[in-house]
């Protein structure tokens, strides 16, 4: 991961091997980061994408082989307790220009990632919520 501090912002570049979703949870614990929202472009392969079914409380996960070209990539890093959650969505292509997205559990950089992490001054906290079964934004 290479990083670069801009005036209200941090430029992150993934490196080849790199998962997305560990690479920022580590990023944030360095960094002390409160919460923040962020967005990137990039390739990935091995991506795991979930689908949240309400009815049943839990998420379908699929995952995709090969490397998939991120359309959309975006989500909001915050903390449950002591632990960082970062929760992203992503809007993935396939090389016949097939969609597929979802929450993204897992994907692993072939070449390339570039995300920008918005950072927020007050902690960003979820809190369980038993109707859902989720740990939703704590927004009291």
């Amino acid at each position: 991961m290479k990083v670069k501090k801009l005036e209200s912002c941090w430029v992150i570049r993934l490196q080849k091997g790199e998962e997305i979703i560990a690479t920022l949870t580590e990023f944030t614990q360095q960094k002390k980061i409160k919460g923040a929202f962020f967005f990137g472009l990039g390739v990935a392969h091995d991506v795991t994408l979930g689908y949240f079914d309400a009815h049943k409380k839990s998420y379908i996960k699929k995952r995709f082989a090969g490397e998939h070209e991120f359309t959309s990539l975006s989500g909001n890093i915050s903390h449950f307790g002591k632990q960082v959650i970062v929760h992203a969505h992503a809007t993935i292509t396939d090389r016949r220009f097939r969609a597929f997205g979802g929450h993204v559990f897992e994907a692993y950089i072939p070449a390339t990632c570039e995300i920008i992490v918005l950072p927020l001054s007050k902690k960003l906290k979820r809190k369980k919520n038993s109707a859902t079964g989720l740990n939703l934004l704590d927004l009291a």
